[in-house]
């Protein structure tokens, strides 16, 4: 039943990243208080209220009509510049800065809201409308209902405006930065939280089981509490071969078993893999390094040339490689009782630091500015390699060397190469 429950919360929180979840929540919220509130006219409602307040009650048709109308109208143009607005947004994030940064504003949970009570006011205000009955009297005019239309209006303005403001911060890359980095930051701080002092010795790999995957598709997230529960069971330790995040192919390993189990015990163990096509960083934090590096290059690229964005991208990575040296290499899983059932292969710290500072190389190494503050952002890290899990200098000693020789061979101004060159020494002095 637990694991039932992890899978259900897992599958609706990947359902809600969806950009239509909410807008078609509302929708049918709204749908159903219009029927409802249909079906309370027809027990007077109106008629009661123009008795006790008639202030509360549209008490004539034509403004009535004429207000739905209006409303109908109104609302259809208010959703269309929002949505054409949203479009225009995730053009521009991923032309300018991204295509990976897409999902995460896709699925920010406030604009879909806010579409949300357009469409629901929106379909709200249509049923009333028909409500109305061609030769009504003022009794049969749904009065109350057409006042609630009239808020629901007003909320909707008052939606849009806050609308207006979102987007207009959202569309600027420092908050589009700031948010890959924030999510990410929280996302390591759990996995630090997690982590267990004590390491059991996890026995040779070799000669176990392996299970091949049944579809291709990038392993996004695992049921490591099923996992668990099954190996427990099944008195097994378990091998997670794919890093998390990377495509795997159909018919290729995927896990490794201990001892062999019935079928029905594989189709659970492959059932705990979910696959996707999106990528959201609450999943898999590396991704905000992937997302953080790509707006640094495409920033430094002739067609934008923004060094400035660059600068900015390299902040965020130090202060995430900073938060990462707290982390281990080695991602265990242990059961209720204490015992470790699952080892997971995971990239380690030298692979990240080897892949976001091989692509900067690549394309920020003519750029003096931007070498120095890669220069800064290593020096940074070996100034709190106290904080580190495991030996981790090394690999930024190396990516040292690699920055200031990539660096050396492209710059040709004698200013900047003497410019590097105090940057190197101060930062191998240090």
């Amino acid at each position: 039943m637990k694991n039932f429950l992890n899978n259900t919360v897992k599958y609706f929180y990947k359902l809600e990243s969806k950009i239509a979840f909410y807008p078609t929540i509302l929708s049918l919220t709204g749908t159903i208080f219009a029927f409802l509130m249909i079906y309370f006219e027809s027990l007077g409602v109106s008629d009661y209220l123009i008795k006790k307040a008639p202030s509360l009650v549209v008490n004539d048709t034509e403004t009535a009509r004429s207000l739905l109308t209006t409303f109908v109208a109104g609302l259809i143009s208010i959703m269309v510049f929002s949505f054409s607005m949203v479009m225009i947004l995730l053009s521009q994030a991923s032309s300018n800065f991204s295509p990976r940064v897409l999902p995460g504003l896709i699925s920010n949970r406030r604009h879909q809201v806010i579409l949300g009570v357009y469409n629901s006011s929106l379909l709200y205000c249509i049923f009333t409308l028909v409500s109305i009955e061609p030769n009504g009297n003022k009794y049969q005019l749904p009065g109350f209902s057409v006042l609630l239309a009239i808020f629901f209006m007003t909320l909707c303005l008052a939606a849009f405006i806050y609308f207006i403001h979102s987007i207009s911060q959202e569309i600027q890359i420092n908050n589009i930065m700031s948010h890959i980095a924030s999510v990410a930051r929280k996302r390591l701080k759990v996995l630090i939280d997690k982590q267990i002092e004590k390491s059991d010795e996890f026995p040779s790999t070799n000669d176990w089981t392996t299970l091949n995957s049944k579809k291709s598709g990038y392993v996004q997230d695992i049921s490591l509490s099923a996992l668990a529960s099954l190996a427990q069971k099944k008195e097994i330790q378990l091998e997670v071969i794919p890093v998390k995040g990377t495509y795997v192919f159909e018919n290729k390993p995927l896990i490794k078993l201990s001892k062999a189990i019935d079928d029905e015990a594989i189709e659970k163990v492959l059932s705990s893999f979910h696959y996707s096509k999106s990528e959201l960083i609450e999943d898999n934090y590396l991704l905000a390094f992937k997302q953080l590096t790509e707006i640094a290059i495409k920033s430094m690229s002739p067609g934008i040339n923004d060094p400035g964005t660059a600068i900015n991208a390299i902040d965020y990575l130090t202060d995430l490689f900073l938060l990462r040296l707290q982390k281990k290499d080695k991602s265990e899983y242990r059961d209720d009782q204490d015992h470790l059932v699952i080892i997971i292969n995971t990239v380690s710290f030298k692979q990240l630091l080897f892949n976001v500072m091989s692509a900067l190389r690549t394309y920020c190494k003519h750029d003096v500015i931007i070498v120095q503050k890669l220069m800064f952002m290593l020096l940074s890290l070996l100034n709190n390699q106290k904080n580190a899990c495991e030996h981790y200098v090394d690999a930024i000693k190396q990516e040292i060397e690699n920055l200031y020789e990539d660096a050396k061979n492209s710059l040709k101004n004698s200013s900047d190469l003497n410019l590097l060159k105090t940057t190197y020494n101060n930062t191998i002095k240090d």
